[in-house]
């Protein structure tokens, strides 16, 4: 999955409002069949969501459906509409364990089997916000489809009342929870791991502040609920071209110093080797996909 900065929710039988999301320049949308759609609403939805998929397939924004969970009676319909050319992943809800994540990827093989498409093209995103599946985040991570994960770390969300912690803007409550999801995801070999969600939609300085604090923490982006948000965070999971152009120079001066023999050089004052230059080349890589991906 490419690494998109902003993934924006959008009620799955309110089509109308995918268009506005595109225009507020999400880079990808989250097509919700459940929470957002009430309960009977819900094959309206699967039809609107399939058609919406349709509609936007050729274009640059990713397309990811949030299905219901496996203890519905649902989950099985989603999967069967939704899975189509142009799909990009299901967010799978209220997941516990690896078994649940093999259980959604017999159905979307099934799914793909059906449309003709090739096996792997829809990747999975757990939501990760049971106690359960942050116990066994790890395999859930490296379980099959998985492309990234999503850390739950919404005020007064399941994930509050699950390990029973009280929110704050500050976030110290959450701090090993999301640590231990974006340390999951690298041991996994998952380059992209996002986080949701800032649910003040009127406080765009706490939308930045949390934002700017998940990505130091390794995060590559966040679920939104707001096209308002879009803006703030796509900026903030960004590097900005001053220090895109202080890595293409700290990797240049390296390559210099290599040309010389030296194994170390010195730039801007500092000592640098390999690793730092690893780095950097990992962070023009990753920007330049994100780039590739609008």
């Amino acid at each position: 999955m490419k690494p998109y900065r902003s993934l924006l929710f959008v009620p799955g039988h309110k089509p109308s409002w995918a268009d506005k999301a595109v225009r507020a320049g999400a880079h990808a949308l989250i097509l919700d069949l459940e929470d957002a759609v009430p309960a009977g609403a819900k094959d309206e939805a699967r039809e609107a969501v399939a058609s919406t998929i349709d509609r936007l397939a050729d274009g640059a924004t990713g397309l990811v459906v949030r299905v219901n969970p496996l203890d519905t009676e649902h989950f099985g319909r989603d999967v069967a509409a939704v899975v189509r050319p142009g799909l990009t992943a299901l967010l799978l809800p209220k997941v516990y364990s690896r078994d649940d994540i093999v259980a959604f990827d017999a159905l979307v093989t099934a799914a793909e089997i059906d449309r003709g498409l090739p096996r792997g093209s829809v990747g999975l995103i757990p939501s990760l916000e049971t106690a359960r599946s942050l116990g066994n985040v790890d395999e859930i991570a490296a379980a099959p489809r998985v492309v990234s994960l999503m850390a739950a770390a919404a005020k007064d969300a399941d994930i509050s009342r699950e390990v029973g912690f009280t929110w704050t803007q500050d976030g110290l409550e959450t701090l090993y929870l999301r640590s231990k999801v974006v340390l999951a995801a690298r041991a996994a070999g998952l380059s992209h791991v996002v986080l949701g969600l800032w649910q003040d939609v009127t406080d765009l300085v706490g939308l930045r502040a949390f934002a700017q604090a998940n990505q130091q923490l390794g995060f590559g982006g966040q679920v939104l609920i707001h096209p308002s948000h879009v803006e703030t965070v796509n900026e903030v999971y960004s590097p900005s071209e001053a220090e895109l152009d202080r890595l293409r120079r700290l990797v240049a001066a390296y390559e210099d110093g290599a040309v010389r023999g030296e194994g170390a050089v010195t730039f801007d004052g500092e000592h640098i080797d390999l690793a730092h230059v690893q780095n950097a080349r990992s962070i023009l890589a990753t920007a330049g996909s994100r780039e590739g991906s609008r």
